[in-house]
């Protein structure tokens, strides 16, 4: 059993932890805009389709859906780039497994785009009551 002090210091510690988290995701979230044009591309494109989501007259749970689906894209590019570097600084060398290996991470992030593409589709579809108020119809 821990003594009170051991518990104040683990607590301590899980909060420096956090912080060191966070400042680690950071850093990492602006190594991968520095050193990615793949990341840097997606990035815009969801600066650029956030305030879309957001100002459509949609309810809040499409726009989440939304906004949640251009974040997936962001994930699935930080995990494929954080797979290809690792490959590439463990096997410089091509291999067919190495290949396999980037060409699965790709995969993620272009099914991340599918969903993305499906998301918006459907919230935005005219039959959609979102297109009634877009043209002034306000509900059905």
């Amino acid at each position: 059993m821990a003594t009170p002090e051991e518990k104040n210091e683990l607590k301590r510690r899980s909060f420096r932890n956090f912080f060191a988290s966070v400042r680690y995701a950071i850093e990492g979230f602006f190594a991968a805009v520095k050193h990615e044009p793949s990341f840097r591309e997606d990035l815009i494109f969801a600066i650029l389709l956030v305030p879309l989501a957001i100002i459509l007259p949609v309810n809040a749970v499409s726009t989440a859906l939304m906004i949640s689906s251009l974040i997936l894209i962001l994930i699935a590019e930080l995990l494929n780039s954080a797979i290809e570097w690792i490959i590439d600084y463990l096997r410089p060398e091509r291999h067919p497994l190495a290949k396999r290996i980037k060409d699965m991470a790709s995969a993620a992030v272009f099914l991340s785009y599918i969903n993305c593409i499906v998301v918006w589709v459907i919230m935005l579809w005219p039959s959609n009551a979102v297109w009634h108020r877009l043209l002034g119809g306000g509900y059905r």
